[in-house]
């Protein structure tokens, strides 16, 4: 694959990524910017967002500097170390930008959970319930033509250690699937990078994220 046909793909699925979060958090559609993509949030601890799927030094100094609004975020594919910012801006952990072809793969929901399944018109939440009904595990699939994007996928602390990632995982993209969705994208904090690559997900490009402060 050449440099430029891998830059496009990377910038499609930074794209798919980007709509299908939008998607999930219920906030307005990604606008095309010079350096990527713009989302407003409209959070007070994450106002706006800048996802970069290219690492340009100069356009990414460029871009820190004229950005003057706290709780800005910036991720950009990219390693850590490779990351120059401006004083005023503080990096967090890695993550990473996944993807997979998506296939039905119903798992068996252990003992004692129930799963519960609610659909809305462009996301699909599946959650685990313990006995008690509380939430053991959770996550959410936001589907757009093609396209589902994993978002908030985790499992309370008091369940970890039993598969209900796994489980989550499988019952979300299968569902994905049956809606018409072929292929699927993420971005995985350090702890799901290897539950991910166990289910045949791969990664596609390391991401920096860093906040104004």
């Amino acid at each position: 694959m050449s440099g430029e046909t891998k830059n496009l793909r990377l910038r499609e699925l930074v794209r798919d990524w980007v709509e299908g979060w939008a998607l999930s958090r219920a906030v307005a559609p990604s606008v095309e910017v010079p350096e990527g993509f713009f989302l407003h949030v409209g959070r007070p601890d994450h106002v706006a967002r800048y996802v970069l799927p290219n690492h340009d030094p100069p356009a990414l100094r460029d871009l820190a500097q004229r950005i003057t609004t706290p709780h800005t975020w910036l991720k950009i594919c990219a390693p850590r170390d490779e990351i120059v910012l401006p004083q005023a801006w503080v990096l967090s952990g890695p993550e990473f930008l996944m993807a997979t072809p998506l296939r039905v793969d119903a798992p068996a929901v252990p003992s004692p959970y129930a799963l519960e399944i609610v659909a809305s018109v462009n996301t699909i939440d599946a959650r685990l319930l313990a006995p008690d009904g509380e939430v053991a595990a959770r996550g959410r699939i936001a589907i757009r033509g093609a396209v589902a994007v994993v978002d908030q996928v985790e499992t309370d602390p008091a369940h970890r250690r039993r598969g209900l990632g796994r489980v989550v995982m499988q019952v979300l993209c299968t569902h994905a699937s049956m809606h018409g969705a072929s292929r699927g994208v993420l971005v995985a904090t350090p702890d799901g990078l290897a539950l991910y690559q166990v289910l045949g997900w791969t990664m596609e490009s390391p991401i920096t994220a860093a906040v104004l402060h």
